[in-house]
């Protein structure tokens, strides 16, 4: 369920009824008739407001579009798997009230996302986040998951405060390694660049188009010697 605000319709109705009434018992011709009647509209209206105030109701959330199947079976796993991962860190971040933690898992969230996307995009490289999806995501949604029970019981006693204390002191460990999963995600394409930049820059030094200062061509007389111009 979404929680959305539901303004009243009461003042939009009383402004309504005004106008009917008052074209059944006043007159409403000249330009004084109207803005008498505007005037007691607006009253209206702003009373009707603040008997009337908004209210906030819950209404179903709307069931997100299914993922269509790739055909490739590990892949299918990683993509709904991903989507319990990415909707279990949303809902431990609105839990969490620790603002650093808060920060912390917002990260985690963009980064666990870039992964998914990456390796939907490049299927080949699934065998890469294997250790990723097997061991670390879901120890790292373990850790979290106790922060907040521990966090929500009220107490602080020494094993709650110690474990609690022990989350927060790993949560930058953490980011850091989900960052480093994803830098890896590019290791070949980075590579391939390189060698690109390196054959690239090879072949310009070749044809004599590298360097920071090129290399000016003097102008030449017929005979070989050096242009002078004097006035």
């Amino acid at each position: 369920m979404e929680k959305t605000t539901r303004r009243s319709v009461a003042p939009y109705y009383g402004v309504a009824a005004v106008w009917i009434l008052y074209a059944l018992f006043f007159p409403l011709y000249a330009v004084g008739h109207f803005l008498i009647a505007a005037f007691l509209s607006a009253g209206v209206f702003l009373l009707l407001r603040a008997v009337c105030p908004d209210v906030e109701v819950s209404v179903p959330k709307a069931p997100e579009p299914e993922e269509q199947p790739t055909g490739n079976a590990e892949l299918d796993k990683m993509i709904k798997d991903g989507k319990l991962a990415l909707s279990e860190m949303k809902r431990l971040n609105d839990a969490i009230a620790d603002e650093k933690i808060s920060a912390q898992i917002d990260r985690l969230e963009a980064v666990t996302g870039r992964i998914f996307a990456q390796v939907k995009a490049e299927p080949e490289k699934l065998p890469q986040i294997r250790r990723f999806m097997d061991y670390y995501l879901p120890t790292t949604l373990k850790l979290l998951n106790a922060y907040d029970r521990m966090g929500a019981a009220g107490v602080a006693g020494e094993n709650i405060s110690g474990t609690m204390r022990r989350v927060e002191e790993i949560m930058d460990t953490i980011v850091a390694a989900f960052e480093k999963q994803l830098d890896a995600l590019f290791g070949s394409e980075a590579m391939d660049i390189s060698s690109d930049i390196t054959v690239l820059e090879t072949m310009l030094a070749r044809e004599g188009l590298a360097g920071e200062h090129m290399e000016a061509e003097t102008t030449k007389n017929a005979d070989g010697s050096d242009i002078d111009l004097k006035l």
